[in-house]
């Protein structure tokens, strides 16, 4: 599952509150100004609470704003991970 998920989360065979959720992160790392209301019910429709989707939110948010951080300094990347994100082979 997880190489199914690396190539492709849409079709990886994920749950649907799962998908939204991801999907959710997605569009607030890509266009975070275009979020609305009916993006939130979307996760309320899945069975997300209030709770839930602020924690959501705020994960995704914290790791785009230190990936950015990051990025702004110039800090070079964990050299023993491999571009897919995954351990280098030795």
């Amino acid at each position: 599952m997880v190489d199914r998920f690396a190539a492709d989360w849409r079709s990886a065979g994920l749950d649907p509150p799962t998908l939204a959720l991801l999907e959710h992160g997605r569009k607030l790392t890509v266009a975070p100004a275009s979020i609305i209301e009916d993006d939130i019910d979307v996760l309320r429709d899945h069975g997300f609470d209030d709770a839930g989707i602020s924690s959501a939110t705020q994960v995704v948010a914290y790791f785009n704003y230190i990936n950015r951080i990051a990025e702004g300094l110039g800090v070079a990347g964990e050299g023993w991970l491999a571009d897919d994100g995954r351990p280098r082979q030795v």
